[in-house]
């Protein structure tokens, strides 16, 4: 019987988040229980065990799952301390295996630790041995390290943004693993290191300049001797020395193939990466464009606090520029605030309360603003998302309602990449004229397709596509568009040969 471990841990963070992310953060699984989770969601791991069901004489070892209930700041060093024992333990107490599936993000960043990822992989290969074979499934925004690469057999990363292939990613990783464990594939991997940090709709990979270079990573994966190529764009603000973006190609023995179309793959990014930014556009500017509409919704695109990318989600800096200029239509929109969901539920449904909002998490950026609300609505802010049926909490929530406004005011943040959490609190985004919506890109379903205008707001936050607004202190230099780039060669690092 082969015994197969799988492990997983899996958050992002933004450098510039100044709130830091704590272990009660996160959701987590053991054992017995996390296949039971994970056979009800499709993420990697589900994906995973899909593919190792259907194998006879195959046996799953589940041992523990961490995955954040969102993205945000730092991790403190105590938080990934203990996230690290619970890990080995559980790698350590599940005896020997024959293999293991890890199913990891790649931006995570910890207090005093700038590659998480690599730190548990190189854990847990000192706890499995060397000649275990170990696999990862990461995400595109992953920030692929020499360690991670070092301390694994092969990678695997999400070919779709926004991302839809967590399911399959995780069968992928499961095909890798039972094609070096079971048929003797000898993976070896090249990297080619990208100098680029980048955003906007070009990364979107149905429609983007980037699908190029993931149908031919598609490609190629699907070849004879191949078992897994992509690119790896990173998170531009988990602010590590190894930041940027990556090509990568797995092949079964073959380094020389390997090498070359890696390298390939850099040149067809490189080809496009100055489109590979968003053209934002001014606050106030915004708003008088929304203004202008007389028919429809306007989205406007806050991705500067974007909660999924690692912001705080206190941001109210729409909402005040909305103030300021007396826009008139109905407006939603979301915000974190634990004392202003204190004050709703202390105050109860009904009761008109004098509170202020925003500016708790991220002061430097964002200012208290005072508002009068009327409490509408009261949940305890457990629901599911709308995209993949995930369990989401984002704590004691609160509807308030100030005049044209309507704010969803929640304790924690919760990734707003699809409608569920207006959804689960009684709020269409199609009966408003105006909608804040904090994420760079959702679904065409979720909002564009059926809006009548679309806004990238240039406002301030943690994960402003401004790049240069941010402050980067970290990452290797030069690199695009922090830096000016006049010549770049794509070359390969091998790694397993």
């Amino acid at each position: 019987m082969t015994r197969i471990l799988i492990a997983e841990c899996k958050q992002e963070v933004s450098s510039f988040n100044p709130q830091p992310s704590c272990y009660e953060d996160f959701r987590v699984v053991r054992g017995a229980e996390m296949l039971e989770y994970h056979r009800g969601v499709k993420e990697e791991i589900g994906g995973a065990l899909s593919v190792f069901d259907a194998e006879p004489d195959l046996q799953v070892v589940p041992t523990i799952g961490l995955s954040a209930n969102t993205s945000g700041g730092i991790l403190s060093a105590e938080s990934f301390q203990r996230l690290r024992t619970e890990f080995c333990e559980q790698i350590a107490a599940a005896g020997p295996v024959d293999a293991a599936c890890f199913s990891l993000h790649g931006a995570m960043q910890a207090e005093g630790e700038d590659d998480p990822e690599g730190c548990l992989l190189q854990d847990a290969r000192g706890i499995l041995g060397a000649k275990t074979p170990c696999v990862v499934s990461l995400d595109l925004h992953g920030i692929l390290t020499d360690r991670m690469l070092t301390c694994s057999d092969a990678v695997v990363a999400y070919h779709t943004y926004p991302h839809v292939d967590f399911f399959e990613t995780g069968a992928r990783a499961a095909r890798v693993l039972i094609a070096i464990q079971r048929r003797g594939a000898r993976p070896i991997t090249a990297r080619v290191k990208i100098p680029a940090l980048v955003r906007g709709d070009e990364l979107i990979t149905s429609s983007g300049s980037i699908r190029e270079c993931m149908r031919r990573a598609a490609e190629i994966e699907a070849s004879p001797k191949a078992l897994s190529a992509g690119v790896m764009w990173g998170n531009p603000f988990t602010d590590v020395p190894e930041l940027r973006t990556n090509s990568f190609v797995v092949m079964d023995g073959d380094a020389d193939s390997a090498r070359d179309l890696a390298c390939e793959l850099a040149e067809r990014f490189w080809k496009h990466h100055h489109k590979m930014q968003v053209a934002l556009t001014p606050l106030d500017e915004s708003i008088r464009q929304a203004a202008q509409v007389r028919s429809g919704t306007v989205i406007l695109m806050d991705a500067a606090d974007a909660t999924s990318s690692g912001a705080s989600g206190d941001s109210n800096a729409i909402i005040r520029e909305v103030r300021r200029q007396g826009y008139l239509g109905r407006v939603l929109a979301p915000i974190v605030d634990p004392p202003a969901v204190r004050q709703a539920l202390a105050a109860g449904i009904g009761a008109t309360i004098r509170v202020t909002v925003g500016g708790t998490i991220d002061p430097a950026r964002f200012q208290p603003l005072p508002i009068e609300a009327r409490v509408r609505m009261l949940s305890d802010g457990k629901f599911r998302s709308e995209s993949f049926g995930w369990h989401w909490d984002s704590g004691p929530t609160a509807v308030l309602e100030s005049g044209n406004i309507t704010l969803i005011v929640g304790t924690r943040p919760v990734s707003l990449f699809d409608r569920s959490w207006f959804h689960a609190h009684g709020q269409d985004p199609h009966r408003f004229d105006l909608v804040v919506v904090k994420s760079p890109h959702c679904e065409p379903h979720m909002f564009s397709d059926w809006s009548a205008k679309q806004i990238n707001v240039d406002a301030p936050g943690a994960t402003s596509a401004n790049l240069q607004s941010l402050g980067h202190k970290r990452c290797r230099r030069p690199i695009f568009p922090l830096d000016e780039i006049r010549d770049y060669q794509p070359a390969a690092e091998l790694f397993g040969a």
